[in-house]
């Protein structure tokens, strides 16, 4: 299959035109909440976030839509959480990756915590892989892609995206 990457170009420019306000207004929203995960095994999950990923565990509460299941959240910076569900009994079988799913969770570190979490992620023996010396990728125990990446929150690669 050929891409004609001239005509993707062309088309992204065209939507940034169309679509890119010069005077942005103001967000309906107040920031992402929480953004829901699955996890095979609650306290490897909490090893994993808290101990590894130094995010702190904030609260676990049973799953109002599931009896049995637990609903935790951890302290991902900046008044956002990221949460998980486990569905004990469903087997819900391992995290896939699938066109039109989830890819991956990119959360702003420092860049001293970045080196740090960097450092401990060798330590333990995950798999990652650097990109453009500012992002961290690997995946969680449940096979969840993650990014750690070193730039301020609204920026990407030292460019303003926000």
């Amino acid at each position: 299959m050929t891409i004609d990457y001239a005509a993707i170009e062309a088309k992204r420019e065209e939507i940034r035109a169309r679509h890119l306000l010069v005077r942005r207004p103001p967000s309906s929203a107040r920031g992402l909440h929480h953004f829901a995960l699955l996890s095979s095994d609650v306290e490897r999950t909490i090893r994993f976030y808290q101990d590894l990923l130094e995010f702190p565990l904030t609260e676990i509460i049973e799953n109002r839509d599931f009896k049995g299941s637990n609903h935790f959240f951890f302290d991902v910076g900046n008044g956002n959480l990221l949460a998980f569900f486990d569905f004990p009994g469903l087997d819900l079988g391992p995290y896939q990756e699938v066109l039109g799913g989830l890819h991956h969770i990119a959360i702003s570190v420092d860049p001293v915590t970045w080196e740090r979490l960097r450092g401990k992620l060798e330590m333990a023996g995950v798999p990652h892989q650097i990109e453009s010396g500012a992002s961290i990728y690997f995946r969680d125990p449940d096979g969840a892609r993650l990014e750690l990446l070193a730039d301020h929150l609204g920026e990407m690669y030292g460019s303003r995206v926000m």
